[in-house]
């Protein structure tokens, strides 16, 4: 395994590559980085695939974008990156926020895409219930709370309490740009572009998932028609990390169909 350094549109970028063959490309979720990708990088490559994980800009080792990106860019960086390292045609993985890019990009750009793996995937924006409809009522208060100039230095400590309540931790423990990055994320939803996927899909979903529960595993298979879905029984969000020899035999068995 080599671990490699690149520019991509002056912003570092490193990433990791191992074994050879046909190309697998993974892409990492919130917060994680290629790192969370060894165990699986390494079952692949015995199995005779090239794996290529990069670390996302604003994680791991790369160098954080100076403006927030949102999906688009994300997605434009998966294209500038394949093309920097001559990488034509590839299987396609995205775990969590790293399958919203996945989406973006196969919708995107097809023909590069031979079959897309979509793990625990996020990318639909759950219609808002009573609940939350109430906190969000309550977070335009607080704004206007926290709008007189004396008080503005406690808004953001606010603002963090208020997504630790929601449970968006990400969002919490975000600095700078990448706040603002991942607000932007959040804004878009990508449900009408599963129906634009013609791309043979394998969906791999936790069955104990509580960032993206398996309900919307079932959304994702009603609207990309050509996929399936595989469920690990008492696994969560991260199966690449809690059953790493049983995710990369599943991955196995669908690229070898």
């Amino acid at each position: 395994m080599r671990e490699e350094k690149i520019s991509i549109n002056g912003v570092k970028i490193n990433y990791k590559i191992a074994g050879e063959g046909p190309a697998i490309l993974v892409l990492h979720g919130w917060g994680g980085s290629s790192d969370s990708w060894l165990e699986v990088q390494e079952i692949l490559t015995k199995e005779g695939y090239q794996v290529i994980v990069p670390d996302f800009p604003g994680f791991g080792k790369s160098i954080t974008p100076s403006k927030p990106w949102g999906i688009t860019e994300y997605s434009d960086f998966v294209l500038r990156f394949t093309k920097k390292i001559d990488l034509e045609k590839f299987f396609l993985v995205g775990h969590s926020f790293g399958g919203r890019i996945a989406i973006k990009f196969t919708v995107q750009y097809p023909e590069k895409v031979k079959k897309l793996i979509l793990c625990d995937s996020a990318g639909i924006k759950p219609k808002p219930g009573l609940k939350t409809r109430i906190i969000f009522w309550l977070a335009k208060l607080g704004n206007a709370i926290f709008t007189p100039k004396h008080l503005t230095r406690f808004k953001d400590s606010a603002r963090n309490l208020f997504y630790k309540f929601l449970r968006n931790r990400d969002y919490a423990k975000a600095n700078g740009t990448m706040k603002e990055t991942i607000k932007k994320v959040l804004k878009e939803d990508l449900s009408p572009e599963l129906l634009e996927i013609k791309t043979k899909t394998l969906l791999i979903w936790g069955e104990d998932d509580k960032m993206v529960p398996l309900k919307y595993a079932d959304i994702f298979k009603e609207k990309i028609k050509n996929s399936k879905l595989e469920v690990l029984p008492k696994i969560g969000h991260s199966p690449h990390l809690e059953s790493p020899g049983k995710f990369s035999e599943i991955i196995l068995n669908f690229l070898k169909e």
